[in-house]
């Protein structure tokens, strides 16, 4: 193999080596958007108050 193809073989490894690197990265820092519960969900949650009585006040009239 003359000196250009093994600089270039080598510049091939390293590159597959960093991108293999940071597609690693990347999958570990985010999550599948599916096990995400949905916006309105997430906002219920975060913006409505929970119900704070624990049994109905109210009685209905039968």
């Amino acid at each position: 193999m003359t000196k250009s193809k093994k600089i270039f073989l080598g510049a091939v490894v390293v590159f597959f080596v960093a991108l293999f690197y940071a597609s690693y990265d990347i999958s570990r820092r985010t999550t599948f958007p599916g096990s995400k519960p949905q916006l309105q969900e997430r906002l219920r949650k975060q913006y409505v108050p929970e119900d704070s009585s624990v049994t109905d006040s109210v009685k209905t009239q039968k």
